[in-house]
C-alpha cells in the first residue's frame, strides 16, 4: 500500500548561523515546508535555532539534527529524506556537498562566495542532470539576489551596451574608526577582497585587483546616502561569463561607508590577507587567521544594531530604436520585531526562494548560474512579496516611464 506524504517540501539547511536562521524561517513561512531539518555540528544550536524558527512561524515544522557537514556519508544519509537544501556552511565545503546532494539525488543551492569553487561546481551538471536534481551555487546576497536584479534590468531593454552593479551591507548609523559592521562570516569579507574578479571593457574580460584605488567611485543613492564609495571585490561571481559576453562594459562593485578600502588595502597590503604560514619565535602561524582573530570582534554587528542592504545595477544600451538607461534600485532594512538583519532578511529570503523553486520543479535540472536557474521577473516579483523595496526606472532620450 503507498503513503501518501502530507504536502508541501521537505528541506533541510546545513549550518544554524544566521543566515540559516533567516532562510528556514522563510522556507517555513513561504516555502510550503511540511518538514524542515535545521543541521549543525553543535546539536544545542541547531536546537535553538529550530526553537526559534518554529515561534516565528507559529508553528512546529522545524527540528534541529546534529550533523558534520565534513562527513559525506552522513550528509548523503541526511539528504536522502528531503528535496531541497541549503549549504549556509563555509564556501570551503561548497563542492563536496554538491556532490553528496547529487548522489542523495536531492536539489542543493549555497551561499557561495568563491569562484574557484563555483566552476568546479558548474561542471558538476553532467552529474546533476543525470541524477534529476539541480545545483544552484552562489545564492544569497551578492553573489545571488544581486545576478537576478541584473538580469531583471538586462531585460528591460532590447539591447544592452553597458552594465554596472552596485551592492553592499553596510550599518545603518556607522561608527569610528570602523564604519563598518561585519553580519556574516570573516572569512567571507577577506575572500571579497582578496585576489582579483572579472570586468568586460571593450567587450573583453580582464581581470581587475580587488580593492585597486584606481578603481574607487563616489556613488549617490540619495539621503543618507550620498557619499558612498565603490570598491572592486570578488562578488560578481559567474555574471562576466553570462551577462557581460553579451556586453560591451561590464562591473561590479561593493558599497562601502568612506574610509573602507583604505582600511582594508593597508591590512591587505601588510600581508595580513595570506594563508601561507610564517615563522614567529620558532612557531607557525597563519597570517589571516591571527587577522581574523583580531578583525571579528572589532567590528562584528552589535546585537539590535540597524543595518541596511543597498543595490544599484545601472544598464545602457537601446529601448526600440532609441538610447535608453535602466536604473534598477534595492533596499532592504533590519526587521527588529523579527530581529533579523537586512543581510540576514537578503541572504536567506532569496537562499529560500531558490530553494522552493527548485522543490517544485522550477529549476531544470543541471548546475546553473543563479541568474541563468531562476527568472529574473519572478525573483523580483518573489523579492517585492517580501516587502523589500525594487524599484525600476527606464529613461528613453531624456524621457523617464516606469
Amino acid at each position: 500500500m503507498l503513503r501518501h506524504m502530507p504536502p508541501g517540501y521537505a528541506y533541510a539547511v546545513l549550518g544554524a548561523g544566521r543566515q540559516g536562521t533567516a532562510a528556514g524561517h522563510d522556507l517555513a513561512l513561504r516555502g510550503e515546508a511540511r518538514q524542515l531539518l535545521i543541521c549543525d555540528l553543535d546539536g544545542g544550536r541547531a536546537d535553538e535555532v529550530a526553537r526559534r524558527i518554529n515561534e516565528l512561524a507559529g508553528r512546529g515544522v522545524a527540528t534541529g539534527k546534529v550533523l558534520d557537514a565534513t562527513d559525506p556519508e552522513s550528509v548523503v544519509e541526511t539528504l536522502h529524506s528531503v528535496d531541497a537544501c541549503l549549504a549556509a556552511v563555509s564556501y570551503r565545503l561548497n563542492l563536496e556537498l554538491s556532490r553528496a546532494a547529487i548522489e542523495a539525488r536531492t536539489h542543493l543551492c549555497d551561499l557561495g562566495g568563491n569562484m574557484s569553487v563555483v566552476t568546479a561546481q558548474l561542471d558538476l551538471d553532467g552529474a546533476a542532470r543525470d541524477a534529476g536534481v539541480c545545483v544552484v551555487p552562489d545564492c544569497g546576497e551578492a553573489p545571488g539576489l544581486a545576478n537576478n536584479l541584473c538580469a531583471y534590468a538586462y531585460g528591460l531593454l532590447s539591447a544592452v551596451e553597458e552594465l554596472r552593479l552596485y551592492d553592499g551591507g553596510i550599518p545603518l548609523h556607522p561608527r569610528a574608526p570602523w564604519h563598518y559592521e561585519l553580519t556574516f562570516n570573516v572569512d567571507g569579507l577577506t575572500n571579497e577582497y582578496d585576489g582579483t574578479t572579472t570586468f568586460v571593457r571593450d567587450g573583453r574580460p580582464i581581470e581587475v585587483n580587488c580593492l585597486d584605488p584606481t578603481e574607487d567611485e563616489a556613488v549617490d543613492l540619495g539621503p543618507p546616502f550620498e557619499g558612498l564609495e565603490a570598491l572592486v571585490a570578488a562578488t560578481a561571481s559567474t555574471l562576466p561569463l553570462t551577462l557581460g559576453r553579451q556586453v560591451r562594459t561590464f562591473t561590479s562593485k561593493v558599497l562601502r561607508w568612506p574610509g573602507h578600502g583604505a582600511q582594508f588595502r593597508a591590512f591587505r597590503d601588510l600581508g595580513l590577507f595570506s594563508e601561507d604560514p610564517i615563522d614567529l619565535d620558532g612557531r607557525s602561524v597563519v597570517p589571516r587567521e591571527i587577522f581574523h582573530a583580531l578583525l571579528d570582534p572589532q567590528i562584528r554587528v552589535a546585537e539590535g544594531s540597524p543595518d541596511v542592504v543597498l543595490a544599484r545595477v545601472v544598464a545602457r544600451g537601446r529601448h526600440g530604436d532609441r538610447a535608453a538607461e535602466v536604473i534598477v534600485d534595492l533596499r532592504i532594512d533590519h526587521d527588529p520585531v523579527l530581529g533579523l538583519s537586512a543581510m540576514q532578511r537578503a541572504t536567506g529570503s532569496h537562499a529560500a526562494i531558490v530553494m522552493r523553486l527548485m522543490a517544485s520543479g522550477e529549476v531544470p535540472a543541471g548546475a546553473h548560474p543563479v541568474e541563468e536557474a531562476v527568472d529574473a521577473g519572478r525573483m523580483v516579483a518573489e523579492l517585492r512579496g517580501r516587502g523589500f523595496d525594487v524599484s525600476e526606472r527606464v529613461s528613453v532620450l531624456g524621457a523617464e516611464t516606469g
